[in-house]
């Protein structure tokens, strides 16, 4: 098979595997090495040795955990060994880096006997703060499990079992709202008794199924208390000996659900047509499920299905559950995962597939629309919000149960969690703060495009500002129920019969009847155009601010915004600007829009403006005017325009720590200042000014195609707050760009601009 040889090339080439070890400290020094090992590493052997604790402050042991197999069960392989399961464990500790931020070490056991399988991994438990254990055959996982449990004090998880047991829990709760059936009273039949399904039928009766209305069967058919062999888990489900169900056939009809942790195509269209009304069908063997999607959808039509496959909605994903289930466990230090902390990571993944979906996982899923329904009761496995949802949950439960050694602020836990993962939103975070503080009104002239609904949605939900959008009432309307958008707090002005269109025709020909505007034409221009509707509206404090440009050309609403609303008294020229955010830090890219070829005097100006913006979001602007030339060593008329409007920026901002004419390394690396001694730039500089549009224009581009996020272009100098999106913008961007212009808000507030 064709993907049989990709995920061979995929697994061989360049360095063999997936993982690799990498250093988190200095080690490019001699002192860099006596520090690491010899002789420095004894300090903290011996603070550890007289408190043990300490092992968390000085190791990397309270954010590393054990993914360990002996590969009895491995996916649908079986029993292929140690060595053969080698490559999922090392998936799995991808996946735990990648959703979670936390390091894995994996370890292959060869060791069948239950007993020795558990001496082994308790003495190697002092290296990890959890262990999460994988693909181990039943019923030896169950007894594995427990010894583990009850012999260690930090949180054993084994995967198979209850990873499936909450992603299928979170999807039954939203299957059974949608279906209209309550929990207590469906008839569930379980395919498969293995650790997956016992899981999942344990966990589902703490969410109120009952146990005499589970009915199991495996190859021997319908499991009854007659069934020699039967271990205690099992037990618990077998049916009386008075039940006359036999096959899986019997056991199917009349059930409301019906789940199976077996084989691939075992579950006929005729069986499905005995379920009963509203069904909800998890066929979740892998790769191929019980039975296929299209043939369940086409014969229940009113079923719920879900499978463990990408290509199908719905998808019972264990990558939603065990890197948010230790990640909460693990920053409260969690003696234990108990069956609260299961049920919190359930509720929670149920509760965020009510929530709207944002631009990445459309992108990701190649979808324009994903809302709560039938086709999307349980979280992408790509959303990332799960880790801010999910750990939270955990901690907090963990902490309520008992079994947190480190209890922690949730609210601050779950900020700090939003931020963890993307750079960009440990910058956005602090923004969106301080729109928070007095929400704006904002005005979006492209209402009835998906991506500003979307936005607006979001917007309005996290109080970020109150949206206004223009267009067709009825048609937005339409759109939002499509996208599952909610208009709860979104005001709508129509565009076909705009309100104050006659009394905004006049003042717009007020501000331009000497630049050879007529009435006629200003209410032609006013009636025509969503975006100089807009303008008039912020123009005349109907709103606060208004972000639009997704679906026009740049100068095409840059040239209005200039015409109606105008620059800040004392300024000569807005700018635009860019905000460039890395691992290694967030910097301001200006002029990269607006000013070709600006003169000494607009360069100043521009780095005032930017240097203002910048402050005024909570960072401490460090401004480096930017040339080919360092500190005159180049002599040009380019070069000495740079160095006069540092001169000039200087005198007008003397507390401001700007400093050039400089080229950019020298500007972004300290070290090289070092033959400059009397620069006044300390560090790095976070801010800087291109001396010309082409500059500006070509550095953020780079930097944007080597994968650096870059938000903006934001309008500076405006008398009111206006930003001009890029066309084709995502939802993300347009957030980001609203959140900006709210946050801006309150300084034009200040200024009296009302």
């Amino acid at each position: 098979m064709s993907r049989d040889k990709d995920a061979l090339r995929y697994h061989e080439r360049g360095r063999p595997g997936k993982i690799a070890v990498v250093p988190t400290k200095s080690v490019n020094t001699q002192r860099d090495l006596s520090l690491a090992y010899s002789p420095g590493v004894a300090a903290p052997c011996r603070v550890i040795a007289e408190d043990p604790s300490a092992v968390d402050r000085f190791t990397a042991r309270s954010n590393l955990v054990g993914v360990i197999t002996n590969g009895t069960a491995v996916l649908g392989l079986g029993d292929i060994g140690p060595l053969a399961a080698k490559p999922v464990m090392e998936g799995k500790a991808v996946l735990f880096k990648k959703y979670a931020d936390i390091d894995v070490f994996d370890l292959e056991i060869d060791e069948k006997d239950p007993q020795r399988f558990v001496d082994t991994v308790a003495a190697l438990a002092p290296t990890f703060g959890g262990i999460n254990l994988e693909d181990i055959a039943a019923p030896a996982c169950f007894e594995i499990e427990e010894a583990l449990k009850a012999r260690l004090d930090i949180p054993v998880f084994h995967d198979d079992q209850h990873g499936t047991a909450i992603i299928s829990a979170a999807a039954l709760m939203n299957a059974c709202e949608l279906q209209e059936k309550d929990i207590e009273d469906v008839r569930v039949t379980c395919i498969g008794a293995g650790a997956a399904a016992m899981g999942s039928m344990l966990l589902w009766m703490k969410l109120g199924v009952a146990r005499e209305n589970v009915t199991l069967v495996d190859l021997d058919g319908v499991i009854r208390e007659d069934r020699p062999g039967l271990d205690s888990t099992r037990r618990i489900f077998a049916r009386p000996v008075t039940d006359e169900r036999v096959s899986l056939a019997d056991a199917i009809v009349g059930a409301d659900v019906l789940i199976g942790l077996s084989a691939g195509n075992i579950v006929s269209a005729e069986m499905l047509k005995t379920m009963a009304e509203r069904p909800i069908v998890f066929a979740l063997a892998n790769p191929t499920p019980e039975i296929d999607y299209a043939l369940a959808k086409e014969t229940r039509p009113d079923a719920i299905v879900g499978t463990g496959r990408t290509d199908f909605p719905n998808q019972v994903n264990n990558v939603l559950g065990f890197p948010y289930m230790f990640r909460g466990a693990l920053d409260v230090r969690a003696s234990r995962i108990n069956e609260d902390m299961k049920l919190a990571a359930a509720f929670a993944l149920a509760e965020l597939a009510r929530e709207g979906v944002p631009d990445d996982v459309l992108s990701a899923y190649g979808s324009s629309a994903i809302k709560f329904g039938p086709d999307y009761i349980i979280p992408k496995p790509m959303d990332e919000r799960s880790l801010a949802w999910v750990a939270p949950a955990v901690a907090k439960a963990a902490i309520e149960s008992g079994v947190a050694r480190n209890p922690i602020d949730i609210d601050a836990y779950r900020d700090d969690l939003l931020q963890k993962l993307n750079p960009t939103r440990r910058v956005m975070w602090d923004i969106s703060r301080i729109a928070k503080r007095t929400p704006a009104r904002l005005v979006f002239p492209e209402g009835e495009e998906d991506t500003i609904l979307r936005a607006a949605d979001i917007l309005e939900d996290e109080g970020i500002a109150s949206p206004v959008l223009i267009g067709r009432p009825e048609f937005i309307e339409e759109r939002a129920a499509t996208l599952g958008v909610k208009l709860r707090g979104i005001e709508i002005v129509d565009r076909e019969g705009f309100p104050h269109l006659d009394a905004y025709s006049e003042e717009l020909w007020k501000l331009r009847c000497r630049k050879g505007l007529t009435r006629g034409r200003a209410f032609a221009t006013l009636r025509r155009s969503r975006t100089a509707y807009g303008m008039m509206m912020l123009q005349q404090g109907e709103v606060d601010g208004l972000v639009s440009g997704l679906t026009s050309p740049y100068p095409k609403t840059i040239r209005p915004a200039l015409q109606m609303i105008g620059t800040a008294d004392g300024v000569r020229s807005a700018c635009g600007c860019y905000m460039v955010v890395t691992q290694a830090g967030v910097k301001f890219l200006a002029d990269t829009t607006v000013n070709i070829d600006p003169d000494a005097e607009t360069l100043a100006e521009i780095g005032a403006l930017v240097a203002d913006r910048v402050k005024e979001i909570g960072i401490t602007p460090r401004v480096a005017m930017l040339s080919f030339s360092n500190f005159g060593d180049a002599p040009h008329p380019m070069s000495e325009k740079v160095a006069k409007a540092t001169r000039l920026l200087k005198e007008r901002r003397p507390n401001l720590m700007v400093d050039g004419e400089m080229q950019a390394d020298i500007a972004l690396v300290p070290s090289l200042r070092e033959p400059y001694p009397f620069s006044e730039l300390v560090g790095a500089a976070n801010v800087l000014i291109f001396p010309n549009l082409a500059a500006g224009n070509i550095a953020y581009k780079l930097l944007s195609a080597t994968g650096s996020e870059v938000i903006g272009p934001m309008l500076l100098g405006m008398r009111r707050p206006v930003n001009v999106l890029q066309q084709g913008a995502n939802v993300r961007t347009v957030v980001h760009m609203a959140t900006m212009t709210a946050a801006s808000v309150r300084r034009y507030r200040t200024a009296g601009a009302e």
